[in-house]
Formats: structure tokens, C-alpha cells, sequence
């Protein structure tokens, strides 16, 4: 098994041959400093995978993410990546300090830079490929328009093409739906549908609200003061495993070919 290190962020980062798998937790204690915020995680993601990880607010998902980018190192374990993988982060945050005039196509080519170099100029073939990412996400159409005029929905589909502009291995999201109405909601979970679907992406997105992605992911890990269960999909959303990782009666109700998790109840509907 060869193992390469780079340099991601001022920090070491560990790259190792993992066959299909892209990213490997083994036995990883994360946290700041002396601050431990989960113990023992063993996590996989694999090439076209659809991960999601969910939990509520303050149980440290967002940690996982960070870990996994290699902005922060484990306190213990291994956090091993495939050689040269590159991540296309959509952050919870709004990064983008709309005091500055850029327009959506200056955001999303953003992206670009860590392809071509912080100090280089964007090539035409450069500029049209960031064009097609914004037309993937179907704002194209507002590629002139200043950043800080668009709706919320729009904002999050030109991060999404900014992340995309890198030419990612795999798409990282934090919270994308965070603060939107179900209509947006609906919209952005559309969009990584269609792109992990049509163009093959690879997903890793956290979430507090298991009903945003049970009907979208494949794999969902459950992290609830620790990870306690990764699977597929269909093994892990089941009223038993639910209720266990809850510490609450749950029941999985069929509502027009989706599956909508309840609190209450015991059996799947």
C-alpha cells in the first residue's frame, strides 16, 4: 500500500492507495486542539457515492467535513485520502463579502484558480469551461449579474459551480439547503441528483434534516455524539436503526413515492 504526504492548508495530509475508495476514517478521534468532538470514526466515502451525513446541530459533522479536507488534523487515527484527490467545497457559510462588486461569473471562477495557479490569468478555454459549469447549474443565464443581487437559491448555485470550476474528485457540501424555503430546498437536492446521476459526481453533504436527503443519498452515516451508523440507504433509514440513533420512536411513512421520517410510532409505514 504506497502512501504519499502533501501539504493542504499548512497541514500534512496523508494520500494512500485506496483502490475505489476515495477517503478512509480508521478509528479517528477529531476535535481542536485538546478538545475531543467525536471518537473512534471509521467513515469511508467511495468513488460515486452519494454520502450523506446526518445529525443535529452541534454533534460535529461539520468537524467530519473539515477533517476529511484536511483543514484540521485528527487527534488520533488515521484520515487516509487517494492520491492527488482534489474536493470541491460549498462551505455553510456565506464566504463571499458582497461589499465587493463581482459579478456570478467572477465567483464561480474562483474555482478555477487552484487548477491554474493563484497568479494566472483564466485562459478562454478556462473562462468557457467555468461557463459550462454555471450552465450545469442553471444560472448561465446570470452569469452578469452581480453576486450580491441574487436570490438565495442562486448564490447556492453559483457555489456550487465554483466548487465544480476546480474539477473536483469529490463535491463537499456543508448545509446546502440551510435557510431555504422547501422550494429552493427542493431545487438545490434536484440539482445534486442530476449531477451525481448525469455527470457522475461524487457527493458528500451534511445535513441536520434527515428528510432533506433520504430520498437522494445512498449512503447516510448518523452522527449523534459519535458516528453511530453508516450504511446504505435502505439498512440504515429504518424505523429500528432510526429510533436507536435518535433515542426516539420513529416511523418512515411512503407519501407520494418518498419517504418522510416522523418522530412517533415504531414501524415502517
Amino acid at each position: 500500500m504506497g502512501i504519499q504526504t502533501t501539504q493542504c492548508g499548512g497541514q500534512t495530509v496523508q494520500e494512500v492507495d485506496l483502490g475505489s475508495d476515495l477517503v478512509l476514517f480508521h478509528q479517528a478521534d477529531l476535535g481542536y486542539g485538546k478538545r475531543r468532538v467525536l471518537t473512534n470514526v471509521n467513515l469511508v466515502v467511495k468513488n460515486g457515492d452519494f454520502l450523506a451525513i446526518v445529525g443535529p446541530n452541534g454533534v460535529g459533522k461539520t468537524t467530519i467535513l473539515k477533517t476529511m479536507l484536511g483543514i484540521i488534523r485528527p487527534l488520533k487515527g488515521r484520515v487516509l485520502r487517494a492520491p492527488g484527490i482534489r474536493f470541491g467545497y460549498v462551505p455553510q457559510q456565506q464566504v463571499i463579502d458582497e461589499i465587493y462588486p463581482l459579478t456570478t461569473l467572477e465567483v464561480a471562477a474562483m474555482g478555477r484558480y487552484p487548477i491554474v495557479g493563484p497568479i494566472s490569468r483564466l485562459s478562454k478555454k478556462d473562462l468557457d469551461f467555468v461557463l459550462s459549469c454555471l450552465e450545469k447549474v442553471g444560472v448561465l443565464n446570470l452569469a452578469n449579474r452581480q453576486f450580491r443581487e441574487l436570490s438565495g437559491g442562486q448564490k447556492q448555485r453559483t457555489l456550487i459551480a465554483r466548487a465544480l470550476a476546480g474539477e473536483p474528485d469529490v463535491l463537499v457540501l456543508d448545509e446546502p439547503t440551510n435557510d431555504m424555503d422547501i422550494a429552493s430546498e427542493y431545487a438545490i437536492m434536484e440539482l445534486l441528483r442530476d449531477l451525481h446521476e448525469s455527470q457522475k459526481v461524487t457527493i458528500v453533504m451534511v445535513s441536520h434534516l434527515l428528510n432533506v436527503v433520504v430520498n437522494y443519498a445512498k449512503t447516510i452515516a448518523l452522527v449523534d455524539g459519535g458516528l453511530k451508523t453508516m450504511g446504505s440507504t435502505s439498512d440504515v433509514v429504518t424505523s429500528e436503526s432510526l429510533s436507536k440513533a435518535y433515542g426516539l420512536p420513529v416511523q418512515l411513512v411512503d407519501c407520494a413515492g418518498k419517504r418522510v421520517v416522523l418522530a412517533g410510532g415504531e414501524t415502517d409505514g
